[in-house]
């Protein structure tokens, strides 16, 4: 086999599992997922799951990743289809919240992600969210639409505020529910950075 044909059976392989995983993780939730199912499924060994991934939680990263792209372009075009910069830094935190709605996002980056991978914060897409939101609040600041806050904190508390609201949104009985509840408050927390009303 040449180099490029074996490259290329690697990444259709990793594609197979990643596809596999995502639909597993979101329908029988991760702890349930059998991992010889999972490969059988896509004609796959084992050994090709832990070449790929080293094991169970390594496969969960690379879902987790794959959403986190996804939901990163869905948050891009809500921020940018705004009227404004600070309208768009409101519907993008509020489309996060509402995205806790969505069964795999629920599942796999709210629910199950946390659990097996820890604090999402930590998480490298939370930290290019980290570094969009903070490039937004500095360009409100020089406008003169926000109060002139530490960047980062204000970053920090925004991101932590939506992720929050997210988490508890997915986690209650009644998602829906909760819902409005937590973007209302959303909005009236980053609402407390404005220098005046917009």
């Amino acid at each position: 086999m040449t180099k490029g044909k074996r490259a290329a059976t690697m990444a259709e392989n990793r594609a197979k599992l990643v596809g596999a995983a995502r639909k597993a993780f979101a329908t029988q939730g991760y702890a349930d997922a059998s991992m010889d199912e999972l490969t059988a499924s896509v004609g796959l060994t084992r050994g090709a799951l832990y070449h790929n991934f080293e094991d169970k939680k390594g496969l969960l990263w690379a879902v987790v990743e794959q959403i986190d792209g996804e939901m990163a372009e869905r948050l891009r075009l809500v921020r940018e289809q705004a009227p404004s910069l600070w309208q768009g830094l409101l519907a993008e935190g509020s489309a996060y919240i509402e995205m806790a709605l969505d069964p795999e996002i629920q599942r796999i980056m709210l629910l199950d992600g946390p659990a097996v991978l820890g604090d999402p914060s930590k998480w490298p897409g939370e930290n290019a969210c980290l570094d969009i939101t903070m490039r937004t609040i500095r360009s409100l600041i020089q406008e003169g639409i926000l109060k002139p806050v530490d960047v980062e904190a204000a970053g920090r508390l925004l991101n932590g505020a939506a992720l929050s609201a997210a988490l508890w949104v997915a986690a209650a009985d009644d998602p829906r529910g909760v819902l409005n509840k937590a973007v209302d408050a959303f909005r009236q927390l980053a609402s407390g950075l404005l220098l005046k009303a917009v």
